[in-house]
């Protein structure tokens, strides 16, 4: 008797103390386990979808491939399957499956290794919500203890669905619905009991049952699923049997490049600047774009079909120059960009960067820095007539020798090599001549010019010299396009910008607006007269081919710019709806060729195929630019530039800033009998050379 109670007692305090200690370390564990605060804040990382202006998906982001549905869009086949294969017991367990435990204790203990874990359906969310992958007692040890609080938290239906959410299924894809989308191209929702089996069975290993990489053992796999499912009567036998048979119906949508490819990196480089990259990569948000698809697709298609055209060129021309034969060539190819910009509200309507994203992601419309020549040539025209020199006065292109800083003289020349001696502004800028725009900035004097290009838009550094009248300073492309839009929206600059909302996963809105921050930067008067003018360009002057090759006929204005050697060609023009400017040229700064590879040959085909498809395509209907009230149209003679008179044989429409119109009666043709000395005309004179 007396050792029977000295046996109880030493139980009880042996009992006491092991129990002690078993609450001291579970203690000591749950210091560090989460919070009921922590799964109500529970966010796993989503996926980041950036939209077209028209709602179609161009790129979606993520770290880990992850959309969230609910569990009453989960199909009931799909938990099933789930349950049969990763804990049968699911819906009569707290947590743990003691049994499944004891199972798995045996069977490890037999094999000398471990060849099951035993973890329930909730140890695993637990272990993949808070925990590490790596193997150890503590680990287990919490991730029980998690569990236990999971399920006394949440309904078994919505640990279903967090599991279902969150569990890894190969190939960057979390969670069910990721999953349904890269193996089928289907919402899970829609998934057939065979789909869902074979998802059912990636769960066990990834990579080892992918159906992309391992068909074979991917139905293996599958087939398993199937009988354990039918074994506990949630599927027929039959069922089983017959789905067993059949192939795995996949419809793989691998992720790719997406559209627009170089618009996309630029809108996500923004992104990432401005919030970091979390946004992207976890928050799941929808980003709204101003891309418009239907002219982006128009835009590659023309830019990449016209850089194939040159490329084969070059290749000829290159086998020739390097006595190589064509498929042995070094790598040189033929590179443009082209952008289009809404100029009234700054949107980024198209972008394409480069002729393979995949190839180069180097973006040629925002990165690259080149010379735009001529291209630049209406800044300084601007310069002059925000100075109150009128289209109609005169410069002088003749022959000029200008002393350089180390002492040796810079004679510019004409492409054409001629000079036409007095020519008007609007002549001199139609017919793109050097030497009269180089005299017209020596008058103005650089700083000048430099500060209207400035206030435009061109942030690139200009150096104040006379050869930057022809484009000598490198600029970006979408810094012209965006300059030259303040001409057709009346002298107000607006920034261009690429996204219009950010909708987080809750649908709040993140970031809104409609167009980006706009600022008066000309008189209207101005930036009319400078369209005029550069309407000029388009039909009369070096942009004609347009109209007489491509058949452009709306009203429309732009300057064509080629740099020395031919190695730039470039072409930035606009409509009352948009500017759109296109580059095209090597990476390394060569010639494109050495003959017929000027910008009219080159550029100016890209942009007027572009324009005449898109506005054909998206219907829209032919606008004049809208004169404003400071401006007055009179009709002048063509020959003498004064106001015309019924006898004037050739007339022509000319607009003047008011203030600075024309006053003077054509003196050439006053009729019959009467015969005036033709006034000395005004001419612009060399400045005083500055440096």
């Amino acid at each position: 008797m007396v050792c029977l109670k000295r046996f109880i007692v030493y139980f009880l305090i042996w009992g006491a103390i092991y129990i002690s200690v078993l609450a001291g370390i579970l203690i000591h564990l749950g210091r560090d386990l989460p919070s009921l605060q922590e799964f109500e804040n529970l966010k796993p990382k989503l996926i980041t979808t950036v939209y077209s202006a028209d709602g179609q998906i161009l790129r979606r982001f993520a770290e880990q491939r992850r959309e969230c549905v609910s569990y009453e869009r989960i199909p009931t086949q799909l938990v099933d399957a789930v349950v049969a294969t990763e804990g049968r017991r699911f819906w009569r367990h707290w947590g743990l499956d003691l049994s499944g435990i004891f199972r798995a204790a045996l069977s490890n203990l037999k094999a000398g290794r471990i060849v099951q874990g035993g973890s329930t359906i909730t140890q695993q969310l637990a272990r993949n919500l808070f925990l590490s992958q790596k193997v150890t007692l503590n680990r287990k040890i919490k991730e029980q203890l998690v569990a236990v609080r999971i399920e006394r938290t949440y309904s078994k239906p919505e640990i279903l669905e967090m599991y279902l959410n969150q569990v890894y299924f190969g190939h960057g894809a979390w969670g069910a619905q990721a999953a349904s989308r890269l193996y089928f191209s289907e919402d899970v929702e829609n998934l057939s009991l065979n789909q869902c089996a074979t998802l059912a069975g990636l769960l066990k290993a990834p990579t080892l049952y992918s159906p992309l990489d391992y068909p074979l053992k991917a139905i293996k796999r599958r087939n398993h699923v199937l009988r354990r499912t039918a074994e506990l009567g949630m599927i027929s036998r039959e069922e089983a049997e017959e789905t067993s048979n059949q192939d795995l119906e996949l419809q793989p949508h691998l992720e790719e490049p997406g559209e627009a490819a170089y618009f996309v990196e630029y809108v996500r480089q923004q992104l990432e600047r401005k919030y970091g990259s979390q946004l992207l990569y976890e928050k799941g948000v929808s980003v709204y774009t101003t891309l418009n698809l239907k002219m982006q697709k128009i835009a590659e298609t023309v830019l990449l079909e016209q850089l194939a055209r040159r490329q084969a060129i070059a290749d000829a021309q290159f086998a020739l120059q390097d006595s190589l034969p064509v498929d042995s060539l070094r790598t040189r190819v033929v590179q443009g960009a082209l952008v289009t910009i809404n100029p009234h509200n700054g949107h980024i309507l198209t972008m394409v960067g480069g002729r393979d994203f995949q190839e180069s992601k180097f973006n040629r419309a925002t990165q690259a820095l080149r010379q735009p020549g001529s291209a630049f040539k209406p800044f300084v025209y601007t310069a002059a007539v925000d100075n109150n020199y009128r289209s109609i006065d005169i410069l002088l292109d003749t022959p000029i020798s200008l002393p350089m800083p180390d002492g040796s003289l810079w004679q510019p020349e004409n492409y054409d090599q001629i000079f036409k001696g007095p020519i008007t502004l609007r002549q001199a800028l139609a017919e793109s001549r050097n030497v009269a725009t180089i005299q017209l900035m020596m008058k103005l004097k650089p700083k000048t010019v430099i500060r209207h290009a400035q206030m435009m838009g061109i942030s690139s550094p200009l150096a104040p010299v006379y050869s930057l009248a022809i484009g000598s300073c490198d600029v970006r492309l979408i810094e012209l396009v965006s300059a030259y839009g303040v001409f057709p929206n009346g002298g107000i600059r607006v920034e261009p910008i690429a996204v219009l909302s950010i909708i987080d996963r809750n649908g709040n809105i993140i970031e809104q607006r409609e167009r980006g921050p706009a600022k008066e930067v000309l008189r209207a008067s101005t930036a009319y007269v400078m369209t005029s003018m550069l309407e000029s360009v388009m039909d009369e002057g070096t942009g004609r081919g347009a109209r007489l090759w491509y058949g452009f006929r709306r009203p429309a204005g732009g300057k064509t710019g080629t740099t020395n050697d031919f190695t730039d060609a470039w072409f930035v023009g606009f409509t009352p709806q948009m500017v759109a400017g296109v580059w095209i040229g090597f990476d390394e700064k060569i010639p494109l060729g050495e003959e017929h590879a000027s910008a009219a040959a080159v550029a100016l085909p890209v942009w007027a195929r572009f324009m005449r498809a898109t506005c054909d395509s998206l219907e829209l209907p032919a606008k004049d630019f809208q004169m404003p009230s400071t401006v007055v149209e009179l009709e002048i003679c063509a020959e003498s530039h004064k106001l015309a008179t019924p006898y004037c044989p050739q007339k022509r429409k000319e607009v003047f800033i008011k203030g600075t119109e024309l006053t003077e009666v054509c003196p050439l043709h006053q009729g019959p009998g009467k015969t005036i000395p033709k006034p000395e005309e005004k001419s612009l004179q060399r400045g005083e050379l500055v440096f």
